[in-house]
């Protein structure tokens, strides 16, 4: 794929389907922001793994829940580089239960550290590639954000809010030429889905036309496409990455 930028920054890459992102990005020959919350260790593992393939790839620990947190980070990148071509929000957490038993506290933490973050990322890429005229950015968001899921009130309505604040950014950005995209995994194979019982993967798999678990590198090959040139006239789409699950 072709890339007229030159890096990118990734939310949340230290491990599974953003750290996949990350490698895939670094093969076509961008430099990689990898970013992190607590799991250092992990982040600089994603950057050796790059570097030992020849890709170029830094770190930056943050919040990105937190708004100066955010900001500062943009700032770094945009000195060591002079600028910042794309950014993938990736980063989100879960914090399941009846609606019934979920207070406004555990609503609102899913809300902040999903929707919150990649509104403030989409709202300080604007700005930085404005400047060039030129940028790509990708939320990736969930299936559960379009179906929705008993026990995920709060991650199904960051989730959605998110494929809705994604159209309203593509709207701002067209005539600076700043694409926005959306994608949402259905059930994809990491650390999370490894732990689940056999019965209970056997589940799910029966509800997904294609019958098996998605890779996480098909979720950043998905990624890669909607940040490239060959996506140069998408913005404001969501594109499905479920195997079927979710039409």
């Amino acid at each position: 794929m072709k890339f007229s930028g030159k890096n990118v920054l990734i939310t949340g890459s230290s491990r599974g389907i953003g750290a996949e992102i990350a490698k895939v990005m670094a093969s076509y020959g961008l430099k990689v922001w990898i970013n992190y919350r607590n799991g250092e260790a992990e982040a600089l593992n994603v950057k050796k793994a790059i570097e030992e393939l020849g890709g170029v790839a830094d770190v930056l620990g943050f919040d990105v829940s937190e708004e100066s947190a955010f900001v500062d980070a943009i700032k770094k990148i945009v000195e060591a580089d002079g600028g910042l071509s794309y950014l993938v929000n990736n980063a989100g957490i879960t914090n399941d239960k009846l609606a019934l038993r979920m207070s406004v506290d555990d609503f609102m933490s899913v809300i902040e550290a999903n929707l919150k973050s990649a509104f403030m990322g989409c709202r300080e890429a604007l700005k930085t590639m404005s400047k060039a005229r030129f940028g790509s950015v990708v939320n990736v968001a969930s299936i559960v954000g379009e179906s929705g899921n008993a026990g995920q009130t709060n991650y199904a309505a960051s989730k959605g809010g998110m494929i809705a604040m994604n159209k309203s950014f593509a709207l701002e950005g067209a005539s600076r030429g700043i694409r926005f995209n959306t994608i949402t995994p259905g059930f994809i194979a990491t650390e999370m889905t490894e732990v689940l019982k056999e019965e209970v993967k056997a589940a799910f798999v029966s509800k997904i036309p294609l019958s098996r678990f998605g890779e996480a590198k098909e979720v950043a090959d998905a990624v890669a496409f909607l940040l490239s040139d060959h996506a140069s006239y998408i913005t404001g789409e969501t594109l499905k990455v479920n195997g079927g699950m979710y039409l």
